[in-house]
């Protein structure tokens, strides 16, 4: 019977090989990998936006005067009519007066000038007088109309010039500042306050081209006309607001396009010229997230590590077309079926063999 033998050398070969063996497989790490999910979601946009008031005007002055009268303080509420200011109106009664006594005088001339159109009449009736004398007379009596309606238009503007003299509130509104104050002497058009209506006010805020046409071409349950107001301080307006109109044309110098969004205002938080954020949602359907914590980025490209049936790791570029908080929705680069390595890309390497764990994202396991 032989023996079989085995060179010391050949065996020291295997032992070392299977060795090796053993410590590869003890070496291979655990990875909680995940699948894309697939669901309807909802994201949200945020833009700056500028406060107007419904109505925000110029209160000034149309004529030249004293001040004599505040009706009001700054701050204060007011009601449509209610007089604000009275600006020194002496010179203005005075022209009125004027006037009244001009028409009244152009009346009694008019009643002379018939009076004597109706003796040349009769004159002419009779063949005393010619007949151009008669139209002269007729002539007489058009001239005086004419000054009647001239007297009638001078006191219309005396009494117009003399309602100028006091200012009243086109609207109900907030008054604004008042930089001049009694006694003081004002021109024609010398601004006296401004007043806001600030019941409801406007949102004005940019969107980009890209942005406009999501929202523009986002129909039915995607497309949401209800936005939601940051305000300068953080916090989450009480109230929602809706879209109302766009502008018709887009800024050439930016790309951007304003929207207007209307917004209640009851508590008159919102002051015009009053800054904030605008956020506007629009729904997704069958969208496919994966974390961002699973993503990297190379050269401005995003990319996953995707595990493959041999559960070696495999580099893929991946395409986003929105990041929603703590996530991304992928439009491209990846399938439902595909597991992406959830924790610890930063320690595992292209073509490297793991050891995966499936868990779900939306409740991991730490």
């Amino acid at each position: 019977m032989k023996k079989i033998t085995f060179p010391l050398g050949m065996l020291a070969i295997l032992l070392i090989a299977a060795c090796s063996s053993n410590k590869i497989k003890e070496t291979e790490e655990k990875y909680q990998v995940v699948n894309p999910l697939v669901m309807d979601t909802i994201y949200q946009n945020e833009f700056v936006a500028e406060i107007n008031a419904l109505q925000n005007v110029e209160i000034r002055s149309r004529i030249k005067g004293f001040i004599e009268n505040i009706y009001v303080d700054e701050g204060q509420t007011v009601h449509k009519g209610q007089t604000l200011f009275t600006i020194s109106s002496k010179g203005f009664q005075q022209d009125l007066l004027k006037a009244k006594a001009s028409l009244k005088s152009a009346m009694a001339d008019l009643k002379s000038a018939e009076i004597e159109l109706q003796s040349t009449q009769n004159l002419l009736d009779k063949n005393i007088i010619s007949k151009p004398e008669l139209d002269l007379a007729k002539a007489k009596v058009d001239a005086m109309n004419a000054k009647i309606a001239e007297a009638q238009s001078d006191e219309a503007q005396a009494n117009l010039n003399l309602s100028f003299a006091e200012i009243k509130a086109p609207f109900d509104g907030i008054i604004n500042r008042i930089p001049n104050k009694t006694g003081s002497l004002v021109e024609e058009g010398t601004l006296l306050t401004t007043i806001s209506n600030n019941k409801e006010v406007y949102a004005y805020f940019k969107v980009s081209e890209t942005d406009y046409l999501n929202y523009i071409t986002a129909k039915g349950e995607g497309k949401s006309k209800e936005v939601s107001l940051v305000l300068a301080n953080g916090s989450l307006y009480n109230y929602t607001g809706m879209i109302e109109t766009t502008e018709s044309e887009f800024d050439k110098s930016t790309g951007n396009i304003a929207f207007r969004a209307k917004f209640p205002n009851p508590e008159q938080i919102l002051k015009h010229g009053s800054s904030g954020k605008v956020l506007v949602k629009t729904a997704l359907k069958n969208a496919m997230l994966i974390p961002q914590k699973s993503t990297f980025e190379v050269q401005e490209n995003i990319y996953v590590f995707v595990v493959d049936k041999n559960n070696k790791v495999q580099q893929r570029k991946v395409v986003p077309s929105q990041r929603l908080p703590q996530l991304y929705v992928i439009i491209s680069g990846l399938s439902n079926d595909d597991k992406i390595i959830y924790e610890g890309i930063q320690s595992v390497k292209d073509g490297e063999k793991i050891v995966p764990e499936t868990v779900s994202f939306t409740n991991p396991k730490n």
